[in-house]
């Protein structure tokens, strides 16, 4: 089979290896979609520490089971899955895991990190993936370049549903990449009253709007966020703010233009950007909730296959460019580029 070794970093080997050996406790998939996430480029570039080379990258797929283990029961060959990348372990977080929250479990294990990546013909899905991962069956009129998108979309539905989103709330997004248009289409469809788009780039705002014409998009280059939803909104601010850009103005602006008793969400971390500085008298004296969202869990991911089954949250308009497995370092040059929204590798071709 073919797989896209990551052997350094810069370094992608497209080469022939071995086929995977399925244990009795163990699936095999054969990733047919595989979208490029942000953080499969900065593997790539800059490396990881739960990412030991030589391995195989990617957690945003669609695929379908080859084969399947003596033990496993759940699931048949020739289902099709898509999966959260976090998986929940047993070892170190059982507390966390038993309670829904395997995302927060201390070893924080993840496909396409500590576990096998989908940029490759057949991935293993181990023994602990299988009982406790956040798999997915896929609809049969889902296709699977739609269907590998439900990861990021279920990651979106994670960071709005801990900022308490409701019908009615207004809501100001910052940073309008893939997840922050999600976010806006999220925001239509939990029933947002009033929407927020801050994007610094004029094109990249451009490119955002045919997600959710009727928000109020802000180019920072052009007008001060906090200036315009203060106005909008009579002074009162916005119930939520959500930071899917990973800079401390973002998570500023945020704090900024929150109301009395507002959420705001830090989706993106922050790397190679100074601490934020806060004056906790703001939250104090306006009673403001900050949380912080990373992953999914499997409610999540059920959803996000629920909302793109029934054309919620419209999958081919994030779809910007596909590729052969062979042509992966050029897709991660398409995603830097930002020339379009999502970039899918086909691992079958």
């Amino acid at each position: 089979m073919t797989a896209a070794i990551l052997e350094d970093l810069n370094k992608i080997t497209i080469r022939e290896v071995s086929d995977p050996v399925c244990g009795p406790d163990e699936m095999i998939v054969a990733p047919q979609s595989v979208s490029v996430c942000g953080s499969d480029v900065r593997i790539f570039r800059h490396g990881n520490k739960r990412v030991i080379p030589p391995t195989v990258i990617g957690h945003e797929f669609a695929g379908t089971i080859i084969e399947i283990g003596t033990n496993v029961k759940n699931w048949a060959v020739g289902d099709r899955i898509t999966m959260g990348a976090d998986v929940p372990d047993m070892d170190t977080g059982r507390e966390y895991t038993l309670k829904g929250r395997g995302n927060l479990t201390p070893e924080n294990l993840a496909i396409g990190y500590q576990l096998d990546g989908a940029f490759q013909q057949k991935m293993v899905l181990d023994e602990n993936s299988v009982k406790y991962g956040p798999i997915v069956k896929i609809p049969d009129h889902l296709s699977d370049d739609d269907a590998c998108i439900a990861e990021p979309l279920a990651c979106a539905i994670h960071g709005l549903e801990m900022t308490n989103m409701g019908l009615g709330k207004s809501i100001a997004v910052i940073g309008l990449g893939p997840i922050g248009c999600m976010v806006l289409e999220l925001s239509n469809y939990y029933g947002a009253d009033k929407v927020f788009a801050i994007q610094r780039s004029k094109v990249r705002l451009e490119m955002a709007f045919k997600f959710l014409p009727s928000a109020r998009f802000i180019s920072t280059e052009e007008e001060d966020p906090e200036e315009v939803i203060m106005d909008e909104t009579n002074g009162r601010g916005v119930d939520i703010a959500i930071t899917t850009a990973g800079t401390t103005q973002a998570q500023e602006t945020a704090i900024s233009v929150t109301g009395k008793r507002g959420y705001v969400n830090f989706f993106a971390g922050l790397k190679g950007q100074p601490p934020l500085v806060l004056n906790s008298n703001v939250v104090h004296y306006n009673e403001m909730f900050i949380t912080g969202t990373h992953g999914s869990n499997l409610p999540d991911v059920e959803k996000a296959v629920m909302l793109l089954a029934q054309g919620k949250i419209s999958a081919p308009k994030y779809i910007s460019k596909k590729f052969p497995l062979r042509d992966i370092e050029n897709a991660f040059l398409y995603h830097e580029s930002r020339e379009g929204m999502k970039v899918i590798v086909k691992p079958q071709e």
